[in-house]
């Protein structure tokens, strides 16, 4: 059996995927992690790999989201100290992130296979050109935060709470984000900066919460739903946390630049086989 056919159902009870295309999800999912260390982008290997080994588009977007939630929460908590003086943004920012998490997954559930193979190369070519634009956004954001007084801090060196069209940003950034994903981060940080503000660390900080909200909604919808994989979800989140850990070291020696070029160029790559099985399916 050749491991397309047998990961083109990887929600029946009981079945397990082949033990070659879980090593290599591992594997991928490894070097995967290593990118985000350095650049991010990492979705850009992942997602089109599983697709690549047979997995249906949207168990594997589901079985994703599912696996690397668990990374997005510990980069989260690793930027806690930075929500100080926050509270009432985080608070704020969660209940849009929360609902538009919630509408991206049920959005996500109701598209058959058949549809989001169809919109798949339209969605990582977009991402692709989301990561390519994310230095050049962050250096217009530390550029601007030397320029530019911070406008939305009271006396007290507090965030002022966030304004209603910044809601409203979050929340389509959101249904973006439970829906497929890849990217949402370097929209949060750019609508974050036209808000006014400056703290580069403050702004990831909330991005990473952002992040763990509607990617957490979405997972659970999806758990529930019955579309993860779970031995490809396992051997993922395994495959990061190996691959996060051992490349640590190396992933802060390695040339930003070059890793970036990298990534772009896969998802390029990618998202050009996408469209070109995607013509050849229809």
């Amino acid at each position: 059996m050749s491991l397309s056919l047998a990961l083109l159902d990887p929600v029946v009870p009981g079945t397990l995927p082949p033990l070659a295309s879980l090593a290599t999800i591992a594997a991928v999912s490894a070097v995967g992690a290593a990118i985000n260390a350095v650049a991010g982008g990492g979705t850009l290997l992942t997602f089109p790999t599983l697709v690549a080994l047979g997995v249906p588009p949207v168990a594997a977007n589901a079985t994703s989201t599912v696996a690397l939630w668990p990374g997005s929460l510990s980069s989260m908590l690793g930027y806690r100290r930075e929500l100080t003086g926050a509270r009432a943004w985080a608070v704020r920012f969660a209940m849009p992130s929360i609902a538009g998490g919630v509408v991206g997954a049920l959005l996500l559930m109701g598209t058959s296979e058949k549809r989001f193979a169809t919109i798949v190369p339209w969605l990582v070519l977009v991402a692709t050109g989301l990561f390519a634009a994310q230095k050049a956004v962050v250096r217009w954001l530390l550029s601007r935060a030397k320029e530019a007084p911070p406008t939305r801090f009271d006396a007290n060196g507090h965030l002022l709470p966030p304004t209603t069209g910044l809601l409203l940003a979050q929340f389509g950034v959101a249904i973006y984000g439970g829906y497929f994903g890849a990217g949402a981060g370097i929209i949060m940080l750019a609508a974050l900066g036209f808000m006014g503000l400056t703290n580069i660390h403050q702004m990831n900080g909330l991005k990473n919460w952002g992040g763990v909200c509607f990617n957490g909604v979405a997972a659970l919808l999806f758990v529930f739903s019955g579309l993860v994989n779970w031995p490809i979800a396992v051997a993922m989140a395994a495959g990061s946390i190996v691959g996060g850990y051992a490349t640590a070291g190396i992933a802060r020696r390695a040339p930003q630049a070059v890793i970036r070029g990298m990534v772009t160029v896969i998802g390029v790559v990618a998202s050009v086989w996408l469209f070109i099985r995607m013509t050849q399916a229809a």
